[in-house]
């Protein structure tokens, strides 16, 4: 199982977490809250994926194990339990197979809840905890085995209806309250997902380092792989991208077993996961370790509008501001370079009114990130007046937030442009914490100045040459 590391349980921020959705339960009329961890699921014949937890349940409970459920109670009398665990039992002979289990009593004590049991008792003790509730609140519509298991607890409550038991009124979606308690990070998340950028940053120089014409994409994700876990992280934060030369302009392209040429750039957007919390980075390198004068061009623009974004970023502003000052770099840059036709658009305005830019640039200029590497929480205001077009307004930044800044040129053979930018795609990526007056950075650990890329290669060249 890929279990946390955490050498101390943080029982005081989970059982925290706890009371501050019981609280707002509570404010709202009291009822039920029920969050289950992720199911078990098969890869092929009897061999498993490796397990990792539900976010929502593991933010409430830092509970790893699979077979697991959290009922939190505000409703709950004076002196009856509120926080609530299901876990597996303890088991001898499933533990020499599989390992060491809390169970029940363990669990309660070691994570700070009220009362727990076993998880083959879910279906007959939930009923009797709905009984007479006023609401019961999870994440509704997600998952068709949880809607299946509500219908019949709410049933079996509504059976008992002759002795004057009732069922709850109104079912409510949790998820809202929760996105927004995960999208403002604590000082115990952000401790570990400094941390995370830290080892990937670490797995990108050596990346960087073991790259040089003739190295295949899987050589260079084995390098990232190595890094992630010799240093303590449990897993890629998402599946690695290790794309070389014409390959780097396919967004989501897996590492593959491309050969890197001489004159390749390989961009690589992989990171690790680190005690639940993902990590985020893309960086642009020269097989060959110096860029051409091409690459080089479009690197400092993509360059330019990613720190032209960081500058944007702080509290208080929109989420989209970042985004819109990256977009205006990036355009002027197509400009500059002719790849957008300067005959047709006369100024930066005009590609960005046209929305010209968006061949070479189609996604966003970042996303919040935390314990999934594309986090919950809504990115405009919720319950805001929408204005004429009916769109709601851009949320606005706060302090502790956590998002990338990821702007990139993708440039693809096409007719107008310049055959010399053909095949260039550049994308780099950093993960931000929003700060009063800014931002601050948590992976720069590895370079994004492109003499300070090539002065990494060209070192460990050397090293390696020294060796041999």
């Amino acid at each position: 199982m890929n279990q946390p590391t955490e050498p101390i349980i943080a029982i005081d921020v989970y059982r925290a977490r706890r009371e501050r959705v019981l609280a707002a339960l509570r404010a709202a009329g009291g009822g039920v809250a029920i969050v289950p961890t992720a199911p078990e699921a098969l890869r092929n014949r009897d061999a498993d994926y490796p397990y990792r937890h539900d976010s929502y349940f593991y933010y409430l409970t830092g509970f790893t194990e699979p077979e697991a459920l959290l009922v939190l109670d505000a409703s709950a009398a004076a002196g009856e339990p509120a926080s609530i665990l299901f876990c597996r039992e303890k088991n001898v002979e499933r533990e020499i197979w599989e390992g060491f289990r809390f169970g029940p009593d363990g669990a309660r004590v070691a994570f700070g809840f009220d009362a727990a049991f076993a998880f083959g008792e879910v279906d007959a003790k939930l009923p009797h905890i709905l009984a007479d509730k006023p609401s019961l609140h999870y994440a509704l519509g997600t998952s068709e085995k949880l809607d299946g298991q509500v219908r019949g607890w709410l049933e079996a409550v509504r059976m008992q209806g002759r002795s004057g038991v009732a069922a709850p009124t109104a079912a409510r979606d949790l998820l809202p309250l929760l996105d927004e308690m995960r999208l403002v990070k604590d000082d115990h998340e952000l401790a570990i997902m400094r941390r995370a950028g830290q080892i990937s940053a670490q797995a990108h120089r050596r990346a960087m380092a073991a790259c040089r014409p003739g190295v295949r994409e899987y050589e260079l994700e084995a390098e990232l792989l190595y890094t992630f876990r010799k240093f303590g992280a449990q897993a890629p934060a998402y599946t690695s991208i290790v794309a070389a030369g014409a390959n780097a302009c396919v967004l989501h392209y897996p590492a593959g077993n491309a050969i890197a040429q001489e004159g390749d750039l390989i961009l690589i957007d992989a990171a690790c996961e680190l005690d639940g919390y993902a990590s985020d980075i893309t960086r642009t390198f020269p097989a060959s370790g110096r860029f051409t004068a091409p690459q080089r061009e479009l690197y400092e623009i993509v360059l330019a509008a990613q720190q032209a974004a960081i500058a944007a970023t702080r509290a208080g502003v929109t989420f989209d501001e970042p985004h819109q000052a990256a977009v205006r770099v990036l355009s002027q840059g197509l400009l500059d370079t002719g790849i957008v036709d300067r005959a047709k658009f006369a100024s930066v305005d005009d590609v960005i009114a046209e929305r010209a830019y968006a061949p070479f640039y189609m996604h966003r200029t970042g996303h919040w990130l935390g314990m999934d590497v594309h986090d919950v929480g809504d990115y405009r205001e919720r319950g805001a007046p929408r204005d004429e077009a009916g769109v709601l307004p851009w949320r606005t930044l706060q302090a502790s937030m956590t998002l990338t800044i990821e702007p990139g040129l993708y440039v693809r053979p096409a007719e107008g442009v310049p055959e010399r930018y053909w095949n260039i795609g550049i994308r780099i990526e950093d993960d931000a914490i929003v700060t009063p007056d800014g931002c601050e950075l948590i992976t720069r650990d590895v370079p994004v100045a492109a003499e300070e890329i090539e002065a990494l290669m060209q070192e460990a060249r050397a090293a390696h040459e020294t060796r041999k």
